[in-house]
């Protein structure tokens, strides 16, 4: 008789709850190891869900990378709903439309030469659009463009035409995986970028390859994905590695976007070696660039030296350091305008959640309302903001909201 094994567990919860048996951790040891409340474990392990930083410090807790914890069970367990679907119905018929035993359902008539030009200038235009929060306009433009791009490369099937065509749909689909992956259109983004990416290395394109896996890399993160998003973002790194002597500032920028992408997906993965180790390479490609900086609007947008410091910053955040956070980002230079600033948002972000962590609520909570005050549209789709103020708030000590609490709190929907 075969031997009897255990079933699967069902879901995360059970997973924690036998890797903390198996090292024969109470609950209550399980807790106090992580720095979480006892609630938290508990509510994890009865199916609950939380942010990943408490995935994170269960993991390190437990002596495992963080993706062994999300094993989790179908879809069938979690109850959803259809919005999204109605909301993004444009793009949806643009991204992934239905197919037959003929391939795809016949498209409008392409009879008519595309304006290959003006379609290139059209692609810039969202990805100036999307770099400036200017997400409405992404939304309304982004189907119109999806299925021009389509047109194009149906009505060019040889030549230099279909090249050019292929390059622009690759584009497209990269800025739509972007965009679909900051609202948390997660199964939509990777539609997007996988068919980006086949475009990219139809035509031979490396530096399109790059931008569109470094966009994976993001979306895999957002996942909880991050074996996978380690994996991709390195490989490639290595395939595109430039010869520093002779590189451009684009490569330069490119090789060293990936390499931070797999730091950080290895750091919150309970691997901080391997996320230095990644991170020192990266190091090697800002120097490269000396003060100047590497900017690619459409795709991994911008890179230098204080990229790859941000992320050693932020990868001290996921260590749960804020005392360190905060003692590397007063070192970093501050920003000479508006634009500089908005380089640094994510950054600040970090630095307000080191603030919540070290029980100093009115430090996170200005920097989280001068962020509101300037870039609104980017900070509503940041989860973590909305989580740090939360945090912040149930630390502050004050009776009554202060003015940028109560606006705080109307923004992120805590009134």
């Amino acid at each position: 008789m075969p031997e009897r094994t255990d079933p699967a567990p069902a879901h995360p919860g059970e997973l924690l709850r036998a890797l903390r048996r198996r090292r024969g951790l109470t609950q209550e040891r399980l807790a106090e190891r992580a720095g979480l409340s006892l609630g938290v474990v508990k509510k994890l392990e009865r199916g609950g869900t939380a942010r990943l930083e408490n995935y994170h410090a269960l993991a390190r807790a437990l002596g495992v990378r963080t993706s062994a914890l999300f094993e989790s069970a179908g879809p069938h367990a979690t109850t959803r709903d259809d919005e999204d679907n109605i909301d993004l119905m444009p793009l949806r018929q643009a991204i992934a439309p239905p197919v037959t035993f003929t391939g795809r359902l016949p498209g409008r008539d392409t009879a008519t030469e595309p304006d290959l030009p003006s379609l290139q200038a059209a692609a810039r235009e969202v990805g100036v659009a999307y770099h400036e929060d200017r997400y409405d306009e992404v939304a309304d433009l982004l189907p119109g463009l999806v299925h021009a791009a389509h047109d194009a490369v149906r009505h060019y099937d040889n030549g230099p035409e279909n090249t050019a065509a292929l390059r622009v749909r690759s584009d497209t689909l990269q800025m739509a995986g972007r965009y679909l992956t900051q609202v948390r259109a997660y199964d939509l983004a990777h539609v997007a970028l996988r068919d980006a990416i086949k475009d990219a290395v139809q035509v031979d394109d490396t530096a399109a390859v790059a931008a569109a896996v470094y966009q994976q890399g993001w979306l895999l993160m957002r996942q909880s994905r991050l074996d996978e998003a380690e994996l991709v973002s390195i490989t490639t790194a290595d395939a595109i590695e430039p010869r520093i002597s002779r590189a451009t500032r684009q490569s330069l920028g490119a090789w060293g976007k990936l390499l931070v992408h797999a730091s950080a997906a290895a750091a919150r993965n309970n691997r901080p070696r391997e996320a230095r180790e990644i991170l020192r390479l990266g190091r090697t490609a800002g120097v490269a660039l000396g003060g100047g900086q590497a900017l690619a609007v459409s795709s991994w947008g911008r890179f230098d030296w204080r990229t790859v410091a941000f992320q050693g910053i932020e990868n001290q955040l996921v260590a749960e350091r804020p005392d360190r956070v905060l003692r590397l980002s007063e070192r970093m230079p501050v920003p000479a305008d508006a634009k500089g600033r908005l380089f640094q948002r994510r950054h600040l972000l970090d630095v307000a959640q080191a603030y919540a962590m070290l029980r100093r609520p009115d430090d996170a909570t200005d920097i989280l309302w001068s962020l509101l005050e300037e870039t609104p549209e980017w900070l509503r789709h940041q989860r973590m903001a909305s989580d740090t103020f939360h945090d912040a708030l149930g630390k502050s000590k004050r009776r009554r909201l202060t003015s940028k609490q109560r606006d705080l709190a109307t923004f992120f929907g805590a009134q």
